[in-house]
């Protein structure tokens, strides 16, 4: 019986060896993660802002005089330059006058001289003399009003630049004021900036800006802050800041609606991440930092923020890898491993 009980126990012991081998679970595969190496780089605190370019040369040009519109010179889109001639009015009318004028005007002066012989002699009294002679100058300053009026029949560009917009067409007749051309001169633009009172420190004459506009993507167009309104426009409690931008090329346009970055303090040789790796958990900023295969959580201190980087003021130093892209599926101690390791080179 003994060898038997002995058996049994041998078989028995046997089973229970195979269930606990069975019941142990592999150990879970590492979780694949996008790491960024923290890197040393100059970062500027900025100011963000909104603006919409406008042609700080801009004319409109109006008829001066009554007529019908008997010939168009240019089209929207046009480049003019100052004096170009844009449309024509019929001057017929105007052109008898200046003719009807010219006749006054040359008969009165001849009379004037003929009187003024006489007047030497005696023959003709100072003050019949000096009404003449008011009467000379009177047609003279009429016919160079009538020669005026009747250049106006030329509608000329005022300034040099783009027609914006043409107002007219062949046939119309146009009273004096009535809207012909504008002409917007378009090499350089302004862009108006509003600044609360209490972000007007970080501003001054000069200070370099940048600006963005979304038909020309991610290209930034250099400016200068040209002027500052020394007063506080009491409807919205705001400093008007204006800058030029450079527009010899014609790529920008009067209308486009500019994102504006106004560098105005340097943070030499910081220690950056980009802002996709830093996250708010708790009511805290924290990173995930890939160390010995595994994801440690650490707190961090964040600085200023710059073009997508944000500054690391404590809890990462230069050269630790990150997580890039968030913490979904991430926990601190969770197997990880660095795919497509983006090593950034120090920006200047």
């Amino acid at each position: 019986m003994v060898p038997l009980a002995v058996c049994f126990s041998l078989v028995t012991g046997c089973g229970v060896g195979e269930a606990r081998i069975a019941s142990a679970a592999p150990p879970a595969a590492p979780l694949p993660v996008t790491g960024v190496s923290a890197y040393i780089t100059d970062l500027y605190a900025t100011y963000q802002a909104t603006s919409t370019l406008n042609a700080d040369r801009d004319a409109a040009v109006p008829a001066r005089v009554s007529g019908e519109v008997v010939a168009l010179l240019v089209e929207e889109g046009d480049r003019v330059v100052q004096g170009q001639l844009l449309a024509r009015l019929d001057g017929q009318r105007l052109q008898l006058q200046v003719q009807q004028s010219a006749a006054e005007h040359t008969l009165r002066r001849t009379e004037l001289r003929r009187q003024q012989r006489l007047h030497e002699h005696g023959l003709v009294s100072a003050a019949s003399f000096d009404s003449l002679q008011y009467d000379v100058e009177a047609l003279a300053a009429a016919l160079e009003l009538d020669r005026l009026n009747y250049s106006y029949t030329e509608i000329r560009a005022p300034i040099s630049g783009v027609v914006s917009s043409r107002a007219i067409k062949l046939g119309q007749y146009l009273k004096p004021g009535d809207l012909a051309f504008r002409i917007s001169d378009t090499t350089q633009l302004v862009a108006t900036v509003r600044v609360p009172q209490n972000e007007l420190e970080h501003f001054r004459v000069e200070l370099p800006l940048s600006l963005q506009v979304n038909a020309a993507g991610t290209r930034e167009y250099p400016a200068l802050i040209d002027r500052i309104s020394p007063v506080v426009d009491r409807s919205d409690g705001t400093f008007r800041v204006t800058s030029y931008v450079d527009n010899a090329d014609g790529e920008l346009a009067p209308g486009m609606f500019a994102k504006i970055s106004v560098r105005y303090e340097k943070f030499a040789d910081a220690v950056a991440l980009p802002e996709s790796a830093v996250m708010e958990e708790d009511g805290a900023f924290v990173v995930y930092v890939i160390s010995n295969g595994q994801a440690e959580r650490r707190e961090i201190v964040p600085g200023v923020r710059d073009r997508g980087l944000v500054q690391i003021v404590d809890g990462v130093s230069a050269g630790d890898v990150v997580i890039k892209n968030g913490s979904t599926g991430v926990r601190d101690g969770t197997a990880v491993v660095a795919m497509n390791l983006a090593v950034a080179q120090q920006r200047r």
